[in-house]
Order: structure tokens, then C-alpha cells, then sequence
């Protein structure tokens, strides 16, 4: 009789722990939290504005009933990040002793640095300076762009070519730089008519980072570039013809000076990660961290440059699935984590990122600003779009099985009996938090539904998640995070997967050194790299995790966007020399690509 008193609550332990265990999200949850986050009120959750903040102050208080532990400011991690560009006052253009209207005849670029240039003017074509195998094109031959306005066309002499060669070369970015290698003192964009028929100036659109083009970039109208071109014998559109249908350069001196000055503000606001603390209940392990994270930040309400795929609409992105399901999710988490049994052994940190639609920048400051030593984190969970699940294809995608040397044995029996599959993908690197922690060498889970129609747009609405089988996907996650928690020893981190990719920029790499640069653009000196791949070129020749590039074979590295430009000129097999800062030295290695 005694055997059984003892017996009856450990079976009536083992049913607490399994049911807590095999049912811990709750669909009633999911809704609420989901309703909340993807309702109208919240005008798109766009950072920097208040509707973004009355979201993570909802997530912050149930963070802190779950009796999480609220961490940095009140469970806000505040950080600035530029929302806006608008004209100042000082902006004015004077060609050739005549006065310019602004937003009429001429405007700067928002990547546009402030200046007042009084130079005379060259045009330089489609601002190409291109030695390749394929193509060879100098619009720089024939003229002196040092100290000098450079007016180029915007695109390339083959609009009607989808397969063009000039692609590559083609983008403002990089015509600016060209440009500002060639000595030029400010450059003039013009839209050729085949690119746009109404002549109208390029719109003020924000990268949401502070890299400026490094000199004053105007768009200026057919109609103003016609009255610098007067004394040429040219128009605008009789240069276009002359380039497009002879395939050639043709460069020429305009003998009229420009005097402009550009003033663009760079506004900024502040917006915050939420961040709570589930203290781990083992001594032995509680010092080291698990993340469970999701990004709850979306487009606000669309338009150009957010990332709309419909840019031309105004309306309330409401990102139900991107990424309010995924928000709810690690509430969800967070409150049953925190109530189950038994208690998770190590303390998990959970996280809702700000501005990951803008570049991962809340993960990238995480990792940067991390109130515990980073080094602590052994594994990071990502939820990103896990509410529209796929009924036919009836599977939901899990990355980063190959960051850790046990994930693909550890996962396999929490596989078996589910009602959907489980399709591994291995790389570390991806759209969404999770590489900003791959990138510090942190295992990682990335946990998708699938991407759907309605993605970007204003119809990823709340009404349209499966919340049933959300909350299938968050009882298995909720059995990995525990798989992992459980473990004597931490996951073994390794690499899975290149650590460098196309990027914000949309360009696609002929060659690449092998890392993972820093897209957020946080190094002032040049650009930081965040991983280097293991026996890739910059591996190879000796390049570090936290080395600055500041140049590719003598040319200036700023910013991500000039590190592009270079290796779009670069070719296999080339060799070329990288200069890094590191710990505060110059230092030169030769790389084989």
C-alpha cells in the first residue's frame, strides 16, 4: 500500500508533465494576440511610429504577466533608426546664371550628400566605366569628370533587353560611385524617355540607413538638362538616340558651370525590441541562453521603397502572417515556458525584433548591444510567417538543421507522428532574425509556413490564418525548444551554408569573398564583416570575423553598397587585395578569388 501512495502522484506528475508538454498554445490565444497586433488601429506596425510602440507595450505586459523577467529599459531596447527624408531649405541649383525650381526642375537624392558644389558640367552617358570579358565601356574616355558635375542617364541603352549586360552596372549606386572615383565633384541623374515618358524627377525614397552617396546627387528633368546641353548642339533625347542606336560612348564637354547646394534631413525615431527573461531553473546551466524570437515590426502602410509588392497602393498593411503569427507565437511560448512543468534548465530570453523588415536591423542590434555576454546564447528559435499553413503541400519548412551537429538526430523522433512534414533546410543564413545570430556563430531554428499571395500587400489580414494548425506548429516548436533545453551539453555550433548574399541592394554576385558583410550598415569606416565562410577566398587569405574593409585593390570601400559595386568588376580566378582595419591597424591581404 505504501508503494502505491508513492506511485499514484509520480504517474499524476508524469500526466502534468506530459500534457504541458504534448498542448501548450492555445488557439483563443493566437487569436487574441493576432487581432490585436494585425488590427487597423495599429496603421502596419511601421517603426518609429506610435501605433509600433502600442504594439510592443502590449507584448511587454504579457511578457511580464507570463512572469517574465522585463530586461534593458523596462523590457524596451531602444535604438534610432531613420524613418523619413525630407527637403530643407537650403536647396537651390543655378545653370549657366539661371535659378532652378525645386521639386520642379531638379531635387536631391535622399542618399544625397549635403554640399555646395560650383562646378562646370560634363556629360558622361550612362556613367559607365566597364572592363569586363564580355563588355567594355567607358563613358569616362573622353572627358575630365575630376572636380566636375557629372550628368548621366539613369538605366542603360537596352530598356527593351531583359538579359542586357549593362544590368549589372546599371543601378544609381553604382554609377555614383564610378562617378566619385572618376574625381567627380556631384553628379546630375536623367531619366531617359524610353524609362519615363512625363519627365518627372526621382522620387525621395529612404533606405532606411544613414550611407550617403559621399557627393550631392540631383535628378534633374529632360527640360533643365536640355537648357546645360544648349551650347552642345544636344538634347537629352538626341544624346539617348545617338548612345542607344551606335552602341558607343559619347561623352562631351557642356561649357556651363552649375552651382547647387543640397540639404536633405535624415529624420529619425527611436523604436524598441521587447526583451523578457525566463530565469532557467539548473544551477549547472543557467547561466547559458536560449532565444525565442519573432520580428513583429511590418510596412506600416506600403508605398515606394517599403517593401510593398504593391508600392502603388496606400493602405494598411496589416502582416497578420508577416509577422504577427509569428509575435503571438513566442507570446504564446512565453507564457506556457514560464508555467510548464517541468521548468525549462537554462534561461531562454524572449525577444520581439523591431526593424526587421528594414534589414534585420533589431536582431543586427541585439546581437550588437546583447545585455548578457552573446557568447552565452546557444541556440536561437525564429518564428517568421508560421500562420498560413499549406494544406496541400502539408508540410511546414524548418532552417538551420545544419548550424549545430545534433539538430537532424535530436529533431528526428520529435518528427514522428506529426500531422504534417518537417522539410530541413540546413543553412544558417536567411531572410529573417535568425541570421543575425547565425552570423555570431549561434545555432539556429527557423520555423515557416510558406510564403502566399498575399504577402506584402494589404490583404495579409487575420481572417486568413489557420490557427488550428498554427497551433500544431507551435506545440512541435514548443517540443524542440525543450529537446534543447534538455541537452547535458549545448549544441555544437557549425557552419551551414555561405555567410554572404545578395542583400538589400538586389544584385547578384559574379564572385563573392566568402562573408557576411554587415547589411545594417552600423560601421562608419567601411564595412564590417560578420562571418567569413570556412575555406571560401577570405578564409583563405586570412580575413577575420570583425575585420573592417576599407578597400578593394586600391579603391575605397565605404559602405555595403560600394563593397557590391567592386565585386561587380571582379572576375574567378582574379587576384585583388583587400584592405581591413583591424583592432584599430591597417592591414593588406592578398585574396585569390
Amino acid at each position: 500500500m505504501k508503494k502505491l501512495i508513492i506511485l499514484i502522484p509520480f504517474l499524476l506528475f508524469q500526466v502534468i508533465r506530459v500534457q504541458s508538454q504534448e498542448s501548450v498554445i492555445s488557439v483563443k490565444d493566437l487569436k487574441q494576440y493576432i487581432g490585436f497586433l494585425a488590427s487597423d488601429s495599429l496603421k502596419g506596425r511601421k517603426p518609429g511610429t506610435p501605433e509600433i510602440d502600442v504594439a510592443a507595450g502590449y507584448i511587454r505586459d504579457a511578457f511580464q504577466e507570463a512572469g517574465l523577467k522585463l530586461l534593458a529599459d523596462h523590457g524596451f531596447q531602444w535604438f534610432e533608426v531613420v524613418t523619413d527624408a525630407r527637403l530643407g531649405d537650403k536647396n537651390k541649383l543655378v545653370a549657366d546664371g539661371k535659378e532652378a525650381e525645386v521639386k520642379k526642375d531638379f531635387a536631391p537624392l535622399a542618399f544625397s550628400a549635403n554640399a555646395t558644389v560650383n562646378a562646370q558640367v560634363v556629360f558622361a552617358g550612362y556613367g559607365f566605366d566597364i572592363e569586363s570579358d564580355s563588355l567594355k565601356w567607358s563613358d569616362y574616355r573622353d572627358i575630365e569628370a575630376r572636380g566636375a558635375w557629372v550628368m548621366v542617364f539613369r538605366a542603360d541603352p537596352e530598356l527593351d533587353n531583359s538579359d542586357s549586360k549593362f544590368i549589372p552596372y546599371s543601378d544609381v549606386r553604382t554609377k555614383v560611385l564610378t562617378a566619385k572615383d572618376k574625381g567627380a565633384a556631384g553628379m546630375l541623374l536623367v531619366t531617359p524617355k524610353g524609362l519615363d515618358k512625363e519627365d518627372k524627377l526621382m522620387p525621395l525614397v529612404v533606405e532606411n540607413n544613414e550611407i550617403t552617396g559621399g557627393i550631392p546627387v540631383l535628378s534633374i528633368t529632360r527640360t533643365l538638362a536640355d537648357r546645360i546641353l544648349s551650347r552642345t548642339g544636344y538634347t537629352a533625347d538626341s544624346l539617348d538616340r545617338v548612345i542607344s542606336e551606335g552602341k558607343a560612348p559619347h561623352s562631351l564637354k557642356t561649357g556651363v558651370m552649375l552651382e547647387a547646394t543640397t540639404d536633405v534631413e535624415q529624420r529619425k525615431a527611436k523604436t524598441a525590441n521587447v526583451v523578457a527573461l525566463l530565469e532557467g531553473s539548473d544551477p549547472a546551466v543557467r547561466g547559458e541562453y536560449l532565444v525565442v524570437g519573432a520580428h513583429y515590426d511590418h510596412l506600416g502602410f506600403g508605398g515606394l521603397s517599403s517593401g510593398s509588392r504593391m508600392p502603388d497602393t496606400t493602405a494598411v498593411h496589416n502582416g497578420a502572417d508577416d509577422n504577427a503569427s509569428g509575435t503571438a507565437m513566442v507570446m504564446e511560448l512565453a507564457g506556457n515556458l514560464a508555467a510548464g512543468i517541468p521548468a525549462p534548465r537554462r534561461s531562454i530570453l524572449f525577444i520581439a525584433f523591431t526593424g526587421e523588415e528594414m534589414g534585420l536591423l533589431g536582431s543586427k542590434y541585439f546581437v550588437d548591444h546583447a545585455p548578457i555576454d552573446i557568447k552565452r546564447i546557444k541556440a536561437m528559435f525564429n518564428f517568421d510567417m508560421v500562420g498560413r499553413f499549406d494544406k496541400e503541400k502539408n508540410s511546414i519548412s524548418l532552417s538551420g538543421t545544419g548550424t549545430s551537429a545534433e539538430a537532424d538526430s535530436l529533431l528526428k523522433p520529435l518528427e514522428t507522428g506529426l500531422p504534417f512534414a518537417v522539410v530541413h533546410a540546413s543553412d544558417g543564413y536567411g531572410p529573417s532574425d535568425h541570421a543575425s545570430f547565425y552570423a555570431a556563430n549561434i545555432p539556429v531554428f527557423y520555423f515557416n509556413t510558406g510564403v502566399h499571395t498575399d504577402y506584402h500587400t494589404p490583404f495579409d489580414d487575420a481572417d486568413k490564418i489557420d490557427y488550428e494548425n498554427e497551433k500544431r506548429v507551435g506545440d512541435f516548436a514548443a517540443s524542440v525548444i525543450r529537446a534543447v533545453d534538455g541537452l547535458k551539453a549545448p549544441l555544437s555550433f557549425r557552419e551551414s551554408g555561405k555567410k554572404e548574399q545578395t542583400g538589400r541592394t538586389g544584385r547578384k554576385l559574379k564572385v563573392t569573398l566568402g562573408i557576411m558583410p554587415d547589411f545594417a550598415g552600423t560601421e562608419k569606416k567601411g564595412l564590417r564583416i560578420d562571418g567569413v565562410t570556412k575555406d571560401g577566398p577570405a578564409w583563405n587569405a586570412g580575413i577575420k570575423k570583425g575585420d573592417i574593409i576599407t578597400g578593394i585593390n586600391g579603391q575605397t570601400v565605404g559602405n555595403i553598397y560600394e563593397y557590391m559595386s567592386r565585386l561587380q568588376k571582379l572576375k574567378h580566378g582574379q587576384t585583388i587585395s583587400v584592405e581591413v582595419l583591424r583592432d584599430g591597424k591597417t592591414e593588406v591581404l592578398i585574396v585569390q578569388l
